[in-house]
C-alpha cells in the first residue's frame, strides 16, 4: 500500500542546492530554471502523476553528464515523500517507487536533477489496471516527427473507425506519442494485444512508411510503432516532462490533430519550458480528458486477461542433444515438474551472466534469463565498453538457469571443451524491444559492467543467427587488469580453476 506523508499544517519545506548549475548548455537552462519549470505547470501536470509510481532519469551533471534510472526512493529521502512498494523476490520490501502527488514531491524530485519523469500507465492502488493505451512512435533514420505526423493519423483513422478517441502529444525528443484513455476495466494483455494488431496491421498496409518489430535495421525511412510500451512493467514519459535527449529542454507536449496536418516544420512543435507555459495558459491541459473518459476497446480484445499470454514451456532439447553428462559438470536440465517458474513477475529483475570460456577459442558467453531459460549468444571480443563500437554475438542454444552459476572445466571432447569462469553476474532491465523481434535494449547491473547495450540480429535464416551488441548511453568506466582476469564468485583466474578442477 502506498506510505502518504502526514498532515501538515504548511506544505514541508524543500531544500534547494546548486541551482545555477548549467543542465542544458545551448540554451544555459539551469537546475533553477529546471525547478521552476516543475512548480509553473504542477496544476496540470500533477493531476496525471497523481497515485502512480514514478521512475525518474536524472541527470546530476546535466546533459551532457552520465544519466541514469532511479526506481527505488533514496535513502535520504525526507519522511514526508509518500511513495508504493512493487512486489520484488530478491529485494526484501520490494521496490518502493516515488509517488509524486504534490508540488514539493515535484520540487524535490526536480532537485535530485531528474530532468525527466516516467509514470506507469497504472495507478498504484490498481496494478493489473492500465487506464490508457499508448502507441509510440518513433522515426527512424531519414524519417522525422512529420513522418510520424502521417503515421499518426493512419493509427487515428482504425481508432475513430472503432469509435475511440484519441491524443497526440509531441515525445519532447524526435517522435510522437498516441494515447487512448480507457479508465474502464481492463488487463494490459488486452492493451498490448491490441496496439500490437494495430501496428501489424499498419505495417502490412504500408510497408514503405510503417514497422512494428524494434530492429533499427528495418525503421530507415519509416515509423516504428511501438506497441509494446503497454506493459505492467514499463513507464512511459509523462506529459509536460522535460526530455534530457537534447542540448536544449524541450518538454513532452500535447498537440492538436489540426497542428500535425501538413506539418511542414517540426520545429513548430518543439516547446522549450517557457512556450510550454505560455501554450499551457491560453489552450489548458489538452491531455485532460485521458484522466476521465471511459471508452472500451473491442470486444475480442476487452475480454482479454492476465492469462491470455502465458510464457513459453522452456525447452532443452539442443542443450541436452549437444552433452554427455556422464563426463561435464555441466548442469543437467531439471525434470520439468522441478523447473524453476517460466513465468516472472514483470516487476521482478531478471538475471545475466557472462561466462570467459577457454575453448577452441578464448571468447565470452552472454547469458540472458528469459522465459524459464537463459537466452545465449557466444561473443567473441565481449561486450563493447566504447560507444560506436559493435561486436559480433552468435546465438547459441538455450541454457537452463542453473548455467548463471557454472564455473569449471568441459572435459576435452565434450562440446565446448574447456574452461569455464563467471566473469561477470547480475541483473538487467529490459529497456525496449523483444526477443522475438530481434532487439533488445539492456541496462545492465553487474559486478562488473554496469550501463546500457543495444543487442539486435542483423542475420536470421541460419542455424545459429548473428546479432550485434554496442554500447548505448555512456561508456563504460574501464576495468582494471585484475577484474579482467578474474572470476567474480571466487576471484579465480582461468588457470586457477583449471588447476582445481
Amino acid at each position: 500500500m502506498p506510505r502518504s506523508r502526514a498532515a501538515a499544517a504548511a506544505p514541508p519545506e524543500v531544500a534547494f542546492s546548486n541551482l545555477d548549475k548549467v543542465f542544458f548548455p545551448a540554451s544555459g537552462f539551469t537546475k533553477g530554471e529546471l525547478i521552476r519549470h516543475y512548480l509553473d505547470v504542477a496544476p496540470w501536470l500533477l493531476p496525471h502523476l497523481r497515485g502512480r509510481p514514478v521512475t525518474l532519469i536524472r541527470f546530476p551533471d546535466g546533459v551532457r553528464g552520465e544519466s541514469f534510472y532511479e526506481k527505488n526512493v533514496p535513502k535520504h529521502a525526507p519522511p514526508w515523500i509518500a511513495t508504493h512498494s512493487v512486489a520484488h523476490r530478491r529485494r526484501a520490501g520490494g521496490t518502493r517507487y516515488i509517488l509524486i502527488d504534490d508540488a514539493p514531491t515535484l520540487a524535490w524530485c526536480a532537485n535530485l536533477a531528474a530532468i525527466e519523469l516516467h509514470p506507469f500507465l497504472h495507478r498504484a492502488s490498481e496494478p493489473g489496471r492500465p487506464t490508457h493505451l499508448v502507441f509510440d512512435l518513433d522515426p527512424g533514420e531519414g524519417a522525422d516527427l512529420r513522418t510520424c505526423a502521417e503515421v499518426g493519423f493512419l493509427v487515428k483513422k482504425i481508432l475513430d473507425g472503432l469509435g475511440l478517441e484519441s491524443f497526440a502529444k509531441v515525445s519532447g525528443s524526435k517522435g510522437l506519442q498516441l494515447y487512448v484513455p480507457l479508465n474502464t476495466a481492463i488487463a494490459y494483455a488486452a492493451t498490448r494485444a491490441f496496439a500490437k494488431g494495430v501496428a501489424e496491421h499498419l505495417e502490412q498496409a504500408h510497408p514503405d512508411l510503417v514497422v512494428s518489430q524494434m530492429a533499427k535495421s528495418l525503421r530507415r525511412g519509416r515509423v516504428l510503432i511501438d506497441w509494446s510500451q503497454n506493459h505492467e512493467a514499463k513507464t512511459t514519459v509523462g506529459v509536460y516532462s522535460v526530455r534530457g535527449k537534447r542540448e536544449r529542454p524541450y518538454v513532452s507536449m500535447p498537440v492538436r490533430w489540426p497542428e500535425l496536418k501538413g506539418l511542414r516544420d517540426p520545429a513548430s512543435l518543439h516547446f522549450e519550458p517557457a512556450e510550454a507555459l505560455r501554450r499551457l495558459r491560453k489552450q489548458g491541459d489538452l491531455f485532460e480528458p485521458l484522466l476521465t473518459l471511459e471508452q472500451r476497446l473491442p470486444a475480442a480484445f476487452a475480454s482479454l486477461g492476465p492469462e491470455a499470454a502465458p510464457a513459453p514451456v522452456p525447452s532443452f532439447g539442443a542443450y541436452e542433444a549437444k552433452r554427455d553428462f556422464t563426463r561435464t559438470r555441466e548442469p543437467p536440465p531439471a525434470p520439468a515438474p522441478k523447473r524453476k517458474a517460466a513465468r516472472r513477475s514483470q516487476t521482478e529483475a531478471a538475471r545475466f551472466v557472462i561466462q570467459k570460456h577457454d575453448a577452441t577459442r578464448l571468447h565470452y558467453d552472454l547469458r540472458l534469463e528469459m522465459g524459464g531459460a537463459l537466452k545465449s549468444w557466444a561473443v567473441p571480443k565481449g561486450l563493447p565498453t566504447e560507444l560506436g563500437v559493435k561486436h559480433a554475438a552468435i546465438e547459441v542454444e538455450d541454457h537452463p538457469l542453473d548455467y548463471l552459476t557454472f564455473e569449471g572445466v568441459i572435459p576435452k571432447g565434450e562440446y565446448g571443451g574447456g574452461t569455464v569462469m563467471v566473469w561477470d553476474i547480475g541483473t538487467y532491465e529490459l529497456l525496449g524491444g523483444s526477443h522475438g523481434a530481434g532487439n533488445l535494449k539492456l541496462r545492465l547491473a553487474g559486478k562488473k559492467l554496469r550501463g546500457e547495450w543495444h543487442l539486435f540480429k542483423i542475420r536470421g535464416d541460419e542455424a545459429k543467427p548473428t546479432w550485434l551488441v554496442a554500447k548505448s548511453g555512456v561508456a563504460a568506466k574501464p576495468l582494471t587488469a585484475f577484474q579482467q582476469t578474474r572470476s567474480v564468485l571466487t576471484r579465480r583466474t582461468l588457470a586457477g580453476i583449471a588447476r582445481t578442477a
